[in-house]
């Protein structure tokens, strides 16, 4: 069985309680952010209820031109009543305190306001002064086409001017950042190509390093081992796209070509492509010139198995690296799943 408790009703000496209690909590809300009911300067809080009481509130004011019914002071109507009452306009309060469950009992409190002005700035003071000086000045010369602003005030000078439009300083500020962030931009691209590069580059060393030595144990001479490489790279660019190290292998061979020294041709390869392994290669090309073929085709069969070993090393950080960034779409479909299987169960739950 469902009992429905009723609110406890007051007695008319716990009431009168509740309505004495009300009245002091009203002289404290009411006051807003002002210190004291014999100088107000801010808005008041006319509140229509009360915390933790079963009290209604409703206001009337015998001066609506001064306060309105929310406590907000009206700053021209005050102005001009403060000229006849310079100590503060007194403005009567009447507040009407309905108890909720019994709408017959109610209580009225009384509390009498002073409203005065609002403490100026130094700088508000001088606006209201120069302000008072175009009027009276105006007052007198209502004739002439033109109006005279003061150089001075109070000793002190003035001088006036447009407000500053800031659009224009908001926009080239956007301007700059953009082209900052731009800038930025195309190094970071710049730096993601040259990564790109290098990675390409140490993928094709090994396969470079491998055709050398084969042409070289074949019995050709690196300057022919180097034209027969780039001259298959030119036969087959079309078809593979092009390769950074490969270029670089044709600039040389264009130097050779214009007569540059081959040795020097070798080492500038090296130093062009900027990574270790190819300034090795250029090195071991450019002794061999020195010293003749002796111990070349070694060297090369070493390089080529080291190169192979960094090349599969290289391949497996790349693999690790997908497997990194694949981490964020399983976690996204781990959420789906669990959505899909969670969601129908809590649906199915009968409440």
């Amino acid at each position: 069985m469902d009992v429905t408790v009723g609110e406890r009703q007051y007695t008319a000496e716990e009431l009168q309680e509740i309505f004495d209690r009300a009245a002091e909590e009203l002289e404290v809300l009411v006051l807003g952010e002002n210190e004291s009911l014999d100088k107000v300067t801010a808005d008041l809080s006319l509140v229509t209820e009360l915390p933790d009481l079963p009290i209604a509130v409703e206001w009337e004011l015998d001066r609506y031109e001064v306060l309105n019914v929310s406590g907000e002071i009206q700053e021209e109507a005050l102005r001009e009543a403060l000229v006849e009452e310079r100590e503060g306009v007194l403005v009567n309060l009447k507040a009407f305190m309905t108890y909720t469950q019994d709408q017959t009992r109610q209580a009225v409190h009384e509390i009498t306001v002073r409203l005065c002005p609002a403490a100026r700035t130094k700088e508000e003071k001088l606006i209201e002064k120069i302000r008072a000086w175009i009027a009276e000045y105006d007052n007198e010369n209502k004739t002439k086409e033109t109006i005279k602003l003061p150089k001075e005030v109070d000793g002190q000078k003035i001088s006036y001017h447009y407000p500053m439009d800031t659009r224009g300083a908001v926009i080239l500020a956007m301007g700059l950042m953009t082209v900052v962030l731009l800038f930025c931009l195309e190094k970071q691209n710049e730096k993601k190509d040259e990564e790109k590069r290098k990675q390409q580059m140490m993928m094709d060393y090994p396969q470079i390093v491998s055709q050398l030595n084969l042409l070289l144990g074949a019995g050709m001479s690196s300057k022919s081992a180097w034209k027969k490489i780039v001259d298959d790279y030119q036969r087959r660019k079309p078809a593979r796209g092009e390769r950074a190290a490969y270029e670089e292998m044709a600039a040389a061979w264009n130097e050779m070509c214009g007569g540059v020294p081959e040795k020097d041709c070798y080492e500038s390869f090296g130093g062009r492509c900027g990574l270790q392994a190819y300034m090795k290669l250029g090195a071991l090309l450019s002794q061999n010139l020195r010293r003749g073929t002796k111990g070349l085709a070694d060297a090369l069969r070493l390089e080529g198995i080291h190169a192979f070993e960094e090349r599969k090393a290289l391949a497996r950080r790349r693999g690790e690296e997908a497997g990194t960034k694949l981490l964020l779409p399983m976690f996204l479909m781990l959420a789906v799943v669990l959505v899909i299987v969670i969601v129908p169960a809590f649906l199915s739950i009968s409440l």
